[in-house]
């Protein structure tokens, strides 16, 4: 598929764009509809490329009854087809969802997923995982943007529950061919083709590129034939799949977003020298502060305040769901407050305030409680642990094996289910490989303070 093909459907007529839509939604063909209403092929081709844009009113009356629309639908076809209505869609290849606000700190995330999913890539599955809140829908709207201002085509489906940061994506008869394909890969007993037999998705699509986003998709995999038949059928058909659990599917490309980087204690070394901790060209406490300011109109960000945000970066481990929570609730306290409150009970401020229905500290504890038994066994072993009280420090994969007493086989496996989880970080550092628990994980699996003492010394 190319934008040429998109630019000569997407400017159809109002009419022949809500036709077309109907008929894909129901899974006919243009002759079979040609049969259904009594009106010739070649008429219903010219509607549906804006050719005619003036159906007399019988010929509208047929078409509503062949598609077997509803009162509200027929009414908006009629509507669309009295003389002046006309009108036509933008055109261009259909286009993702606006972004409401600026990304912060996701430029490498973002860059490594156009370059995999481009015409040039090598990528044709890729799934973004993560904890609930951690940005994969942000990063997904913004790679998304990204490869369409290249000129590829972007189809998008949200599924339900998924995060909502987003207007409405294109309208015309997109959003009606997005649910079709998502209906072929997860409606038992349906194919591609849809119910009456209708036009394949290679015929729908083309051959050239095209991406098509789930987002927020279930946790099981859809239908194991379906994947790889809808992607030999549309060889130009790229996926990204925001989720919090892998499928485990053939050619899937797990991309793990983890939680923006906490700042390090004291000061760093930079190019132009020292520079506080508290600096704001650090990702969390720009995000931090950024939100911090949509809530109070004008705060004076003291150099008090700087190390505040750096603490409570420090304390919510970067996490930008938890980070954004944590700022609404300055509505009713101030950052000393919030910091020593988050110190004792970081579940407190996990919900925003007011205005949004997120539900994060129910959807943290909910993918926590969704491990299998062995991953849940060795994440408690850690939390329980006791340690140091610093994030730098971590445990290896010998000490986890002399910690649980398992096999290095059997750890290993567990250790990497917690990684793709995001319930376990990997520790970046020279040296051997090295992870640790977030210490907000581990208050909300143990219910203990943010700054008790951490699981590293004794694993």
């Amino acid at each position: 598929m190319n934008p040429a093909h998109f630019t000569e459907t997407v400017t159809d007529s109002q009419v022949g764009a809500l036709i077309r839509a109907h008929r894909l939604r129901i899974g006919l063909t243009q002759r079979e509809l040609a049969d259904l209403s009594t009106i010739s092929v070649r008429a219903i081709r010219d509607l549906e490329h804006g050719r005619a844009t003036r159906p007399r009113a019988d010929t509208v009356r047929l078409m509503a009854d062949a598609l077997r629309l509803g009162p509200r639908a027929r009414a908006a076809l009629e509507e669309a087809a009295r003389p002046g209505r006309a009108g036509r869609a933008p055109a261009g290849p259909p286009a993702p969802p606006n972004a409401p606000k600026p990304l912060v700190g996701r430029d490498t995330e973002t860059a490594t997923l156009v370059q995999e999913l481009a015409p040039d890539g090598g990528e044709r599955l890729v799934h973004l995982v993560g904890l609930p809140g951690v940005g994969k829908t942000r990063v997904a709207l913004a790679a998304a943007a990204a490869l369409h201002i290249s000129g590829m085509p972007v189809l998008w489906h949200a599924f339900p529950g998924a995060a909502r940061e987003y207007g409405p994506a294109a309208a015309g008869p997109w959003p009606e061919l997005t649910e079709r394909l998502v209906s072929g890969l997860y409606a038992p007993g349906l194919p591609h083709r849809g119910p009456a037999g209708g036009e394949s998705a290679s015929a729908l699509l083309g051959e050239g590129p095209v991406l098509l986003v789930l987002d927020g998709a279930p946790a099981h995999a859809p239908r194991a034939e379906r994947l790889p038949q809808l992607l030999h059928e549309v060889p130009g058909l790229r996926l990204l799949v925001t989720s919090d659990e892998p499928w485990q599917a053939p050619g899937e490309r797990l991309f793990l977003l983890c939680p923006l980087p906490v700042p390090s204690a004291g000061t760093r070394g930079a190019a132009d020298g020292p520079q506080p901790a508290g600096d704001e060209r650090e990702p969390a406490v720009r995000m931090f502060l950024d939100q911090v300011r949509r809530v109070l109109a004008a705060p004076a960000v003291t150099a008090a305040d700087r190390e505040r945000a750096v603490r409570i970066c420090r304390l919510l481990d970067g996490h930008p769901g938890a980070l954004s929570a944590a700022a609404s609730w300055l509505v009713v306290s101030d950052l000393a407050a919030l910091c020593d409150t988050l110190a004792v009970d970081p579940a407190a401020f996990l919900d925003h305030l007011g205005g949004r229905d997120d539900r994060l500290r129910d959807s943290l504890y909910g993918r926590i409680g969704r491990l299998p038994a062995g991953p849940r066994a060795v994440l408690g072993a850690l939390c329980a642990a006791p340690g140091p009280d610093s994030v730098a420090d971590g445990f290896g994969l010998p000490a986890l094996t002399a910690l649980t007493g398992g096999s290095l086989h059997e750890c290993g496996r567990r250790l990497r289910e917690l990684l793709l989880s995001g319930l376990v970080r990997a520790a970046h550092e020279e040296g051997p490989a090295r992870f640790r628990v977030p210490a907000l994980v581990r208050a909300l699996v143990t219910g203990a303070p943010v700054g008790a003492p951490q699981a590293t010394a004794a694993v």
